[in-house]
């Protein structure tokens, strides 16, 4: 993977079109999480520092080319402003007379917030006019929207044919991350797997039986690999009509060398609901009408045992319900326990996806791991081996 980034473009006295990920949860018209302005705020300040003009390209919500109001990045600018401790200006759209007059009143080391960009048809489109009239407003490009890069936008790939186009300190990071983790790995390479089904995963099964040593599955998708080798998993979330996906997944794992880790004892329930009666069993003793919410101590040893033959890890989805207690022991002494070989240097640590972020924070490690993906699609992407269009982009630029 080669690409250009902040350390080989001259930024004093330029206009740097900077697209970024603001997508962020708001409530009464505020910010109510700002993990993802943080995010960006290195590059931002290595911009402004170096004495460019930093002008912010981001979508926010699904507007779908219409301008719906409750969907302006207007209430963010203060949010960025406060984090980054100077101010932020914001112009009305994000392209066109406004947005040319706001860039044309900056000064080097201003930083300025475009309009929306989905406002615009063009910009889910692709469309190349589009992509020209941002472009107008810079002299350089710069991508620092990991989680952004798997669409092919306009203000993700399109823009990044007509300028000079460099990552972002966070998309730098990122696909750094990523490529130490699968790409050029130390090995043993160790991925963790769970979630609710196997049919949102399949593709990044597929890869990651290519790519990894073991593969650890874990979440309500183990129980579909189970039913498949014949264990009665009672009323345990299965999708029983996947078997032969799962058999077919497994041979392909035996092929290529990679071992499959599932449970050998289960945390079962008769409700879904914290708290509830459960019982540790067997695989051959899950009773009819129980589900199984959580691996048992057996099972945490194991994933202890296949973590401790590792050199790289990469994780996607908890290993039980772990929103409920007691459902998420498991997950959690899993996570302390890569948690604690990554603090060590024994272990690198990739991690990443929505569930896996909140699961690593609710143990107490979201900042133990070597890196912590934010990006959603755009990790679960990677990992299924897809081009990421706004990679590709940086990478031919």
């Amino acid at each position: 993977m080669s690409f250009k980034t902040l350390s080989d473009a001259d930024l004093a006295g330029k206009r740097v079109l900077t697209r970024v990920d603001l997508n962020v949860p708001m409530k009464d018209g505020k910010v109510t999480d700002t993990t993802r302005i943080e995010r960006v705020l290195p590059t931002i300040k290595e911009i402004s520092e170096a004495g460019g003009k930093v002008i912010l390209l981001a979508h926010f919500g699904r507007p779908k080319g219409e301008k719906v109001p409750e969907m302006s990045l207007a209430p963010v600018a203060p949010a960025v402003a406060d984090l980054l401790g100077k101010p932020v200006a914001f112009a009305e759209d994000c392209i066109g007379d406004v947005a040319k007059a706001a860039v044309d009143a900056m000064n080097n080391g201003d930083v300025l917030l475009l309009e929306n960009t989905r406002y615009y048809k063009g910009e889910e489109k692709n469309d190349a006019e589009f992509s020209k009239e941002l472009a107008a407003n810079g002299d350089i490009y710069v991508n620092d929207a990991f989680s952004a890069a798997h669409r092919a936008h306009g203000s993700t790939e399109g823009i990044a044919k007509l300028l000079p186009a460099y990552a972002g300190r966070t998309m730098q990071a990122e696909l750094e991350a990523l490529q130490s983790a699968l790409s050029t790995p130390v090995r043993p390479v160790l991925a963790v797997v769970g979630g609710a089904k196997v049919s949102s995963k399949i593709d990044l099964l597929e890869n990651l039986v290519s790519k990894v040593n073991i593969l650890v599955i874990g979440g309500g998708m183990a129980n579909t690999f189970l039913a498949a080798q014949g264990v009665n998993v009672g009323k345990s979330l299965c999708e029983h009509d996947l078997a032969e996906t799962a058999k077919r997944i497994m041979v392909a794992a035996e092929k290529a060398g990679c071992e499959i880790v599932l449970p050998t004892d289960a945390v079962v329930a008769w409700e879904f609901a914290a708290n509830a009666k459960n019982e540790t069993v067997a695989l051959d003793a899950i009773p009819a009408d129980s589900m199984m919410l959580d691996v048992g101590p057996a099972s945490i040893e194991t994933v202890k045992a296949k973590i401790d033959e590792a050199k790289t890890l990469v994780w996607n989805g908890p290993l039980g319900a772990f929103e409920i207690a007691p459902f998420d022991k498991a997950t959690v002494a899993a996570a302390q326990y890569a948690a604690e070989k990554t603090k060590s240097g024994d272990l690198k640590t990739v991690a990443g996806g929505g569930d896996t972020v909140a699961a690593l924070n609710h143990a107490g490690v979201g900042a133990d791991f070597s890196y912590v993906s934010t990006a959603g699609g755009a990790f679960l992407e990677w990992l299924e081996g897809k081009e990421l269009p706004g990679v590709t982009a940086l990478e031919k630029a």
